[in-house]
């Protein structure tokens, strides 16, 4: 039985909870922490859980019997709990982003190194079906090789999103739309395409008169085999509908799945060409629809990884690169200039305080409020 404390019981958190309450024969919820000690006692009476409760991570790790750590808090404090869990010989899942900078993402997997512990980052959206889907078409080749990558992580949220009291800071958040909503697209993409080698980028605030931080941003990305990509993070976008379409040699695929191919007339306009649209359309319904989606289903591979049944999907090192490139965004937007895969630890926004340092402040968060309660989070539409 692995026992598992939570840390920060905010608007994430429920997420965690009813995905390890779904494995009951696997696990248990034993302790919570949060600087809000109302929040865990509340969490403890929904959820029905026999759960020590805290006010600091810290009381937790020194006084639960717990052995993973599972990190719900706001960014900019991912780094130090995940350490001080690591190092207190405790397994680690930290919510996304995995942290603020790449800095904080090594000091996280040094104490990992170190400790010999599992550090897993969630990202969640791989955990579905039609996702893992795109990425096992991609790799078997079937479409050709990508020319062009188009990722559309479009979301909105209103004004008063930001009066949270951590959120439209660089200091609370780290960043904006980039970092925080289109973080999982960013996941998603390097997991089907590898990491780029050059990032031109730019950036604004147009809609959000309580928050520092942006909410647009547009990347050009070119990928060491020649591919090309572009990458928009929004909070304006009514609707809120993402998609990522890859424009292969043989075919357009995409999620929300869509399968379109051409081929060549004599005067080479396009005519659909429907066989390969079916070869690759069997080739994606191939793989069985997964047991658990989302969170539930990465934190099943979380607890399989523990019980050494299975290997880690998302560790470390996955969430590491996420933050690389959205770093290399944040760099080109700032400075103006392409910036070029991996960032070494020299460049001026490795370290929090060089982004912070530069990171323009678009508007002065002037509202604050310390919660929004029990009003609910909704992912589509809008």
């Amino acid at each position: 039985m692995i026992n598992v404390g939570i840390v920060g019981v905010g608007n994430i958190a429920p997420h965690h909870l009813e995905a390890y309450l779904s494995f009951p024969e696997r696990c248990r919820v034993v302790a919570l922490a949060d600087i809000v000690p109302e929040k865990c006692s509340k969490a403890v009476e929904r959820f029905g859980l026999e759960a020590s409760t805290f006010d600091s991570h810290r009381r937790l790790l020194e006084e639960a019997d717990v052995d993973l750590v599972d990190v719900c808090t706001p960014p900019s404090t991912h780094a130090e709990i995940a350490v001080d869990a690591l190092q207190n010989g405790r397994n680690v899942v930290v919510e996304k982003p995995m942290a603020a900078s790449l800095d904080e993402c090594d000091a996280m997997l040094h104490a990992k190194s170190a400790s010999g512990k599992l550090l897993a980052v969630i990202a969640q959206n791989r955990f579905r079906t039609e996702m893992m889907r795109l990425k096992r078409l991609l790799a078997s080749g079937l479409a050709g090789k990508v020319l062009h990558a188009q990722v559309d992580s479009y979301w909105w949220r209103g004004s008063n999103y930001y009066d949270l009291w951590w959120r439209g800071t660089w200091e609370g958040e780290g960043g904006g739309c980039t970092l925080n909503h289109a973080v999982h697209h960013v996941d998603l993409l390097l997991w089907m395409m590898g990491a780029p080698a050059e990032v031109l980028a730019m950036m604004s605030n147009v809609a959000h008169d309580n928050s520092e931080v942006e909410d647009f941003s547009a990347a050009m990305l070119r990928f060491p085999d020649g591919a090309v990509g572009q990458l928009t993070s929004s909070v304006i976008h009514h609707g809120q509908r993402q998609q990522l379409v890859f424009q292969a040699e043989r075919a357009r695929v995409s999620a929300p799945f869509e399968c379109y191919a051409s081929r060549a007339l004599p005067n080479g306009f396009p005519e659909r060409d429907d066989l390969v649209e079916a070869e690759l359309a069997a080739a994606y319904e191939e793989l069985e629809p997964l047991t658990y989606e989302g969170h539930t289903g990465e934190l099943d591979n979380v607890l399989g990884a523990l019980e050494g049944r299975e290997d880690l999907l998302v560790d470390g090192e996955e969430g590491r690169r996420t933050i690389e490139l959205i770093t290399a965004i944040y760099a080109s937007a700032i400075t103006g200039s392409a910036v070029g895969l991996p960032m070494a630890p020299s460049h001026p926004f490795y370290r929090r305080e060089g982004l912070l340092a530069a990171a323009p402040r678009f508007h002065e968060k002037s509202r604050v409020v310390s919660d929004f309660g029990d009003v609910p989070i909704t992912t589509t539409g809008g």
